[in-house]
């Protein structure tokens, strides 16, 4: 992967010009008192250096005649290795991961202007470190105040967001294999589970088998925190509880994935705790399955990205209407965003090293094209939560329907000639996952 990184740079040093870029690496993060989270890089740093340890800066400046690439990394320090576990320190940051020159995080105000004193902009994006903006614009201001004297000089601060993030967007090969990867994992999680669901078993207790699987297959841990909800609990988008007791004739929704080497997985299964579907449970599966089903389809390189979702929404209301759900003429109802109460979410983002990853949906009036390489979620639903209420034209929603929540979602890589389902190993037609 070193080489694949080393390319990352080249590429956008190439697209920056005779700018220079600088990326902080991720904060620790505080769980209680003095006990932290396990570490998680920051997903820009990591994209662009493979480096995993907190309290780093990378600087990328394609102008400086020597040093292309610089690290600031924290120094070998034995004493603090010992607690809290060994660091690359600075030479390992030139011979193994590529640095053209590395120095001690302590030198950072020291020895960055020379990285930035003939750069015409600074690309930096001014995220949720603080003191850290704080620092870099004091860097640019100090240089702004003696730009008349040289003559050179960043003019101005720009984003590092558009540029890096399109790059992010097409995945690689090898990004491609460590997505198959999380996703191969995650689907034998969900098929476990689904045979492992039974009345009477807790959330919980199926979430531990599926983290279970997650781990003992080699990924890091789940990807978000895991969805296990039965019964209503399945109309509350971001359930996390996962402590109630499953009962017979209520569906269980699990929408769990698990990363691998950072890179994530993301699916959601609606089946029933004891094994058959009731009338109306059965009746709303069936429509997201075909709505799943058709946006799907749109999966093909050259759509627009809404596409996907105007094509479930479509599907959707038609079948609340077949239903008597809704009621109304189909465009009428979509136009007027009569079916909202009841699929409130849109039908899918990008996956790859965030869950919800990094590009634009949409160029001002125009949608995203979808191109190979890129990786998205289809996930359309239906959750008809305890007490929702329809516009005022339409009916009162039948008792029957209340509380089913069902959602369907799987990872689509786009390719050269259509699409391919990463997680179509976990069943979901009716007879499948019936049991």
């Amino acid at each position: 992967m070193h080489k694949e990184y080393q390319q990352r740079r080249k590429a956008l040093m190439s697209k920056i010009g005779n700018g220079t870029a600088i990326f902080r690496s991720a904060p620790m993060a505080v769980m209680h008192n003095d006990v932290e989270y396990t570490f998680r890089q920051d997903s820009d740093f990591f994209y662009l250096t493979g480096f995993n340890e907190p309290q780093a800066v990378a600087v990328l400046s394609p102008h400086h005649p020597e040093h292309q690439f610089v690290l600031f990394v924290q120094p070998k320090d034995r004493e603090q290795e010992v607690w809290s576990g060994y660091r690359c320190g600075v030479e390992a940051a030139k011979e193994v991961y590529g640095a053209d020159e590395a120095y001690p995080i302590t030198e950072l105000d020291e020895k960055l202007p020379q990285y930035l004193e003939k750069a015409d902009r600074i690309y930096y994006r001014l995220g949720r470190d603080r003191p850290f903006n704080e620092k870099i614009l004091d860097h640019w201001q100090r240089l702004m105040r003696t730009y008349p004297k040289r003559g050179t000089g960043p003019i101005a601060i720009e984003d590092t967001g558009p540029i890096l993030h399109s790059m992010r967007l097409i995945k690689s090969d090898a990004e491609l294999e460590l997505m198959h990867k999380a996703a191969d994992i995650a689907v034998e999680a969900h098929n476990h589970a689904m045979k492992f669901t039974a009345p009477g078993r807790y959330e919980y207790e199926v979430q531990a088998e599926i983290e279970h699987i997650f781990r003992k297959r080699g990924a890091m841990g789940p990807a978000y925190p895991s969805i296990i909800a039965s019964g209503a609990n399945a109309c509350v988008l971001h359930y996390i509880e996962n402590n109630r007791q499953m009962q017979d004739n209520e569906l269980l929704l699990i929408d769990a994935g698990c990363a691998y080497d950072y890179y994530n997985s993301d699916i959601t299964r609606t089946f029933p705790v004891g094994g058959k579907f009731t009338c109306e449970q059965k009746a709303l599966y069936e429509i997201v399955l075909e709505a799943q089903k058709q946006a799907i389809a749109q999966v093909q390189p050259g759509n627009p990205y809404n596409l996907v979702h105007d094509t479930a929404v479509r599907v959707l209301t038609e079948g609340l209407v077949e239903l008597g759900i809704l009621k109304g003429e189909i465009d009428k109802l979509i136009e007027e965003e009569k079916y909202k109460p009841v699929y409130m979410h849109r039908t899918g983002h990008w996956l790859g090293l965030d869950v919800h990853d990094v590009g634009v949906y949409q160029h001002g009036d125009n949608p995203q094209v979808l191109q190979p390489g890129q990786v998205l979620t289809v996930e359309p639903g239906l959750y008809i939560v305890p007490g929702t209420k329809l516009a005022e034209d339409q009916p009162e929603i039948a008792q029957r329907w209340i509380g089913i929540g069902i959602r369907i979602e799987d990872d689509v890589l786009v390719t050269p000639t259509g699409h391919e389902v990463l997680t179509a190993g976990v069943p979901k037609e009716v007879e499948d996952v019936e049991r």
